[in-house]
């Protein structure tokens, strides 16, 4: 199983390893909001069971829909700085709220506005981890 493939001029990370990746990033997430406030529930009768259709819900949504909402609002991020950037995480916060209806909810929108912010600080670390593998492997398949 390679870990770095090369498509064209681009190398791209094995899609399980990224999978991966960014579930061990949610998960650290979600554990640190939902054992810190009670305003963000997640259905108790199976917490880990939730907890990876939560975290599977919002990885294909980042994957899909992110991508659309994030070109559809460039101008206002670029007027704010990016600091429009984590309301695209809230929103697909709460479309994962809306999907998973009485097992996920989110009663505080502050709180569910600093879990957007984790998981955009998440998602700028996990890049950054992906894109040094991708470089680490790169600089082996030079040598």
């Amino acid at each position: 199983m390679e870990i770095v493939k090369k498509e064209g001029t681009k190398f791209k990370i094995n899609k399980f390893l990224d999978w991966l990746i960014y579930m061990t990033g949610y998960t650290l997430v979600f554990v640190f909001i939902t054992s810190f406030f009670k305003t963000i529930y997640i259905d108790s009768n199976h917490l880990i069971l939730w907890s990876i259709i939560i975290e599977l819900i919002i990885y294909i949504l980042n994957k899909t829909i992110k991508p659309i909402l994030f070109v559809l609002t460039i101008p206002i991020t670029g007027v704010t700085m990016g600091l429009f950037y984590p309301f695209i995480n809230l929103f697909i916060l709460y479309l994962t709220e809306w999907i998973l209806g009485p097992h996920f909810e989110l009663k505080s929108f502050w709180i569910a506005l600093f879990a957007s912010i984790l998981l955009s600080i998440t998602n700028f670390i996990v890049e950054r981890i992906i894109r040094y593998i991708i470089k680490k492997v790169k600089g082996q398949k030079n040598e």
